[in-house]
């Protein structure tokens, strides 16, 4: 049975998987929205990419990738 390659790219502004012989088969926004009374992640990706313009007082948007640079581990550890 042949392995299956795929590839991610965690880019600033989407994140992208590829596999060998199906091509893009993810594509989302690297965002993230935290609620900060919970401390638990609302939202990833597209659906917090629609959040971001209505959200409570209690949230926050964060873009974990900058520069192509992890700057929040600690955010992905709560995943």
């Amino acid at each position: 049975m042949p392995a299956k390659d795929i590839g991610i790219d965690l880019g600033t502004r989407n994140s992208l998987v590829f596999s060998t012989g199906k091509g893009i088969v993810l594509r989302e926004p690297s965002v993230v929205v935290y609620d900060k009374d919970t401390e638990k992640i609302r939202a990833i990706g597209e659906e917090a990419r629609q959040m971001a313009s209505h959200l409570t007082s209690n949230m926050e948007v964060i873009w974990p990738i900058r520069r192509g640079v992890i700057v929040d581990i600690m955010l992905w550890r709560r995943c």
